[in-house]
Order: C-alpha cells, then sequence, then structure tokens
C-alpha cells in the first residue's frame, strides 16, 4: 500500500499533531515528505521524535525506509510502455479473457475508491450554474476531457476544453472567475505544465478538480478534490476504462439532477444542429 493510501486510512488513529503533519505531507506530497526531518519538523511545527514514531505508525523502520518508499511511489509514476513492459510475463494464449477480468476488476476497485459523498461533491462543482468548467488532459487523457466536455455542454452551459497548446491558455486564464472549476485529467507519464497551469487557476481563485491515478499528478497540489482511479492493467498500457467509467457515471446522475432542463437543452441543442443552413433549402 502506498504511503498516501496509509496517511488516508489511518487518519483516525493520528493524534491532532500527526493529523496537522498528515496535512503538511499531502498537501505537497510525496514532495514535503522528501524533505530532511528537520526542515519537516519546522514546516509541520512537530518534533523529529515525533516524526519517527509517526512514521513507524505508517510501518516503516525509519524516517530514511519512509523518504525510499515515497521515491519509489515517484519512480513508478514515471513508468513508461517499455518500463511496465520488463516487469511483466505475459501469456498471450490468455488474451482477451484475462485481459476483460483484470478491468472487470479496476472497474470495481474504482467504484469502492471513490465514496458516495464524494461523487455527490464532485456532481454538485459540475451543474452548479454559477460555475464555469473549463477542462484539459495531458498528452494521452486529454481525449478524456474532450469526452466529458462533449457530454456535459449537452448537459449544462459555460464548459471549456482548454487546447492543449500552452500559447492558448492565458485566454482562458483570462476567463477564469473566483470558484470557477478546471478539472484536470491527468496520468502518469504527467505532463509537467499542468502543475503550473493549475497553479496560475488557483491565483485567480478558480477551484482545481483532478483526476489522476494513485502515484498522484503534481497538478493535483492545492486540489479541491482529488480522484485516483486505478490504472495498472497488468500489461504495457494503463487503462484509462476505470477513469471513462467514473465520468460516464457522473454524466448519468448530472442529467438526472434536473432531467427537465437537460431534457430541453439536448432538444434546443439537436434543432439547431440539424436546422438547415441559410440557403440550402
Amino acid at each position: 500500500m502506498q504511503i498516501r493510501q496509509k496517511l488516508e486510512e489511518m487518519s483516525d488513529q493520528f493524534t491532532p499533531a500527526e493529523r496537522q503533519l498528515t496535512s503538511v505531507l499531502l498537501a505537497d506530497y510525496p514532495f514535503a515528505g522528501l524533505e530532511t526531518i528537520q526542515e519537516l519538523s519546522k514546516r509541520a511545527h512537530i518534533s523529529a521524535p515525533s516524526i519517527s514514531r509517526f512514521v513507524a505508525k505508517l510501518g516503516c523502520a525509519g524516517f530514511q525506509e519512509f523518504q525510499q518508499r515515497l521515491v519509489q511511489e515517484l519512480k513508478e509514476g514515471q513508468h513508461s510502455p517499455i518500463d511496465l513492459r520488463n516487469d511483466l510475463q505475459i501469456d498471450s494464449t490468455t488474451l482477451p479473457a484475462a485481459y476483460f477480468r483484470r478491468i472487470d476488476a479496476l472497474n470495481k476497485e474504482v467504484a469502492e475508491r471513490v465514496t458516495e459523498s464524494q461523487f455527490d461533491r464532485l456532481c454538485d462543482l459540475m451543474t452548479d450554474p454559477k460555475r464555469r468548467i473549463f477542462m484539459i488532459g495531458g498528452r494521452m487523457s486529454d481525449t478524456i476531457a474532450d469526452f466529458f466536455v462533449r457530454h456535459l455542454r449537452q448537459i449544462r452551459a459555460d464548459v471549456s476544453h482548454v487546447p492543449s497548446d500552452p500559447e492558448l491558455w492565458p485566454e482562458y486564464l483570462l476567463r477564469m472567475r473566483s470558484r470557477d472549476i478546471l478539472l484536470i485529467i491527468d496520468f502518469r507519464r504527467y505532463q509537467a505544465n499542468l502543475a503550473r497551469f493549475a497553479a496560475q487557476a488557483r491565483g485567480r481563485k478558480a477551484q482545481t478538480v483532478v483526476i489522476t491515478d494513485k502515484w498522484i499528478s503534481p497538478a493535483a497540489k492545492g486540489a479541491t478534490e482529488l480522484v485516483s482511479v486505478p490504472i495498472n492493467s497488468g500489461t504495457v498500457w494503463d487503462s484509462y476504462v476505470p477513469a471513462f467509467v467514473l465520468i460516464e457515471a457522473m454524466l448519468v446522475a448530472m442529467a438526472e439532477r434536473d432531467w427537465d432542463a437537460t431534457k430541453q437543452r439536448i432538444s434546443d441543442w439537436d434543432k439547431l444542429r440539424d436546422e438547415p443552413a441559410a440557403g440550402m433549402e
């Protein structure tokens, strides 16, 4: 189990000082934990011996082992398809049935990871008519953002797909108002400039929602909502199916929240799409 998961799952067992330390670690995960124990002690206002006892609670022999595990998580987050393939023993005779079973297991895992309360909070944020919605993904995951945008536009107004070209980002940043939502979808190997874009959006008082994997995109720092979905398919390719499943479930729930309004918007959308162009009749 990852350090981050342990921090979240064991939070009820921590002392007030340890919960404060946990907040510091999660606010800049995993980098805060890679500082010296003295620097971390100053940031969290907790003594070095208390930090040593804390990491022991997490199952680490000491602070050095704690940092080694964080470094290993960082390395796993940068694995390429070649790295993944080198670690695998794949029996091609069992495909595709074995692969389908693995994806089914990932879908069950995402259903367990995303609680009902978090799911409701996400839908609340994305359907709040007072908030504009902006979305962007990484090199490969931007296709998921595009899928989400295309469907959400038929449910509500003010939904924008931010283009991948950073030269165009200032245009979208200038549109952002306080409490607008920037949703980022970013999986390993992460797109570094998305972290800067997220920070700039928060600088304009927008809120960020990040859908990522268990290794956590750097863009997740300071996020209002962080959703970690399983992607490890046990093959050369990570699977984005669980992310699509989550988004489709959200779209269904959001459409049903005010079906009369959704129905009217889809009807108006279809009329305009099917309307003959001027001079074409």
